[in-house]
């Protein structure tokens, strides 16, 4: 993340009361206009820097920064600042790609990072979609999808047993969902099904993301099978709205 601000961004800028518009509104936009021109970026300005910017107080520029967190735009890291959140990520929808293919292709460093697993009856839905008998187990995988060390996905896996017995053990290892797959023998997939829908995150949901509860995240249902057509995973990930955005292959919708 770049921590440099260019030296016109701190340049006294004075704001109007005679407008019509709230003062904190008028300096929210200003700011949101240098981001956009790339005048500011990486860490910013502390509130004492952008009082006097504005000429006014630090109460009016926290209202400013606080709409700007809430629209997506900056994130407020507790300890250590409020930053210019940084490029979304493309997430590449396609038949034979994950995100882990989109993050590699854009040259950023991204793995997934176990949470927990558990072994588990599948829901009646859960064997619809693995196509499994009743009173199949299926090995439950929670995990954080982080991108250059943010959290941006929350994510839950679910692996038919025993064909893949074991699966966090090696998930954990190599970090991420195509390798371990790999060692279980499974080299070529595809997505069998896709459903993506948008909601608001519980508070929980919220907090893993770094993000307000008032903003939506993006949801997507994903079930892939291997060569054979055979069911292999059924996943559902919950996604940080201002952090990525999903973009659908041709082939996804032929």
């Amino acid at each position: 993340m770049t921590l440099q601000n260019r030296p016109e961004t701190l340049v006294e800028t004075p704001v109007s009361r005679r407008t019509g518009t709230a003062v904190w509104r008028q300096i929210e936009e200003v700011l949101a206009a240098d981001i956009v021109a790339g005048r500011l970026s990486g860490r910013l300005p502390n509130e004492t820097e952008l009082a006097g910017r504005f000429g006014v107080n630090r109460h009016t520029v926290r209202q400013a920064v606080k709409a700007l967190a809430e629209r997506g735009v900056l994130d407020v890291v507790h300890g250590k600042g409020t930053f210019v959140r940084d490029e979304v990520i493309d997430y590449q929808v396609g038949r034979r790609s994950r995100l882990a293919h989109s993050v590699a292709r854009q040259r950023r460093v991204g793995n997934s990072r176990l949470l927990g697993s558990q072994v588990r009856v599948a829901t009646a839905d859960i064997q619809k979609l693995l196509e499994l008998p009743a009173g199949s187990e299926v090995e439950q995988i929670d995990s954080w999808d982080v991108v250059d060390g943010r959290v941006i996905g929350v994510c839950t896996q679910y692996f038919p047993l025993p064909r893949f017995a074991g699966f966090a053990s090696v998930y954990a290892r190599l970090g991420k969902t195509h390798e371990a797959l790999a060692e279980f023998g499974v080299t070529d997939f595809q997505r069998k099904l896709s459903r993506i829908t948008a909601r608001l995150p519980d508070r929980d949901m919220a907090e893993q993301l770094q993000q307000p509860a008032t903003l939506p995240v993006l949801v997507v249902e994903t079930v892939y099978v291997d060569e054979t057509g055979q069911p292999i995973e059924y996943g559902l990930s919950y996604f940080s709205a201002t952090s990525v955005q999903l973009v659908i292959e041709p082939e996804m919708t032929a």
